[in-house]
Parts: C-alpha cells; sequence; structure tokens
C-alpha cells in the first residue's frame, strides 16, 4: 500500500478567513482557543484575499552575473583550506605587527594578533588564519605590502 503525501496544499477563500459572527460551539471556524502554532495563521494570510492559495517553496531569485548564496556557501566548502602563515623578522616592533595584523585580517581581535605575533617571535612563524587559496593570497600579500613576511600553505599538508 502506498500513500500519497500531497507536497502543495490547496486553501479555499473560506477556509483562510474565519466566520468572526459565528456561534460559540460552531464548527465553521478554523481553530478554536490559541493556535499552538504561528506558521499556520501566517501561511493562511500569506494567500491573496478572494482566491484560493497553494502553499509552495519560495523560488530564489538570483540576477544574471550573481551567484545565490547556495552556490558561494558550497563554492567555499568545496575550495580546499590554506594557511597564512607570518614569519619573524627582526626590522619591525612587536605593536606595529599587532596593529598590521588587526588592520590587514577582518575580525582580528588585540589579544589574537598578540598571540600570533608572540608566537612568531619566539617559534620563528605562525598560522594567521586558514582560509581559501583566493582570501590566503589576498591576506599574506596584504601583509607584504605593510612590511611583514608571510607565505601561504595548504592546510590539509605539513602537521
Amino acid at each position: 500500500m502506498e500513500a500519497a503525501v500531497p507536497s502543495r496544499v490547496a486553501l479555499s477563500a473560506a477556509s483562510r478567513f474565519p466566520n468572526r459572527h459565528a456561534v460559540a460551539g460552531d464548527r465553521s471556524t478554523i481553530y478554536k482557543g490559541r493556535c499552538q502554532s504561528l506558521a499556520i495563521p501566517m501561511a493562511l494570510s500569506a494567500a491573496a484575499p478572494g482566491k484560493g492559495g497553494v502553499l509552495d517553496r519560495p523560488v530564489e531569485k538570483t540576477t544574471p552575473g550573481r551567484q545565490s548564496e547556495f552556490d558561494v556557501k558550497k563554492k567555499r566548502k568545496m575550495t580546499p583550506p590554506y594557511r597564512v602563515i607570518l614569519h619573524n623578522d627582526n626590522y619591525n616592533r612587536r605593536e606595529y605587527v599587532v596593529k598590521v595584523l588587526m588592520k590587514v585580517i577582518p575580525g582580528m581581535t588585540v589579544d589574537n594578533a598578540v598571540n600570533i605575533m608572540q608566537e612568531a617571535h619566539v617559534n620563528g612563524l605562525s598560522v594567521v588564519i586558514v582560509c581559501s587559496q583566493s582570501e590566503a593570497e589576498e591576506h599574506c600579500t596584504s601583509l607584504r605590502g605593510n612590511g611583514l613576511r608571510s607565505s601561504i600553505e595548504p592546510a590539509s599538508g605539513g602537521c
């Protein structure tokens, strides 16, 4: 036995708008008392007045030349991650390195920048951020443009 599962629910005008002048105990209204789910009244009011409505999944409209959010998220997941590595140098002051890290890397806090700078100073290098290859190249170029030594490498390789 197969059970049919409808993907669309047709609504008539009578079922969308309850009779406000109904007598108590009348069964012609949609619901009695408080509605437990707020989605039902919202979905019912979304249909055009006077016509039967069909609830359907909204279609995402994309303009030509632009990617949808789903495509962008999928692309980010598919690209292999890369590490941006900061190398120690004896030329730049620690305060300047922290300032540049906060300027170049979006969302970088003072505490994170100080920790990255200190690790690079003690160990010779430090991982600044793990991101897609194109973003890693941009960050590396920006760090180099501000006088810091940096490089990128695939995040999956190595340690």
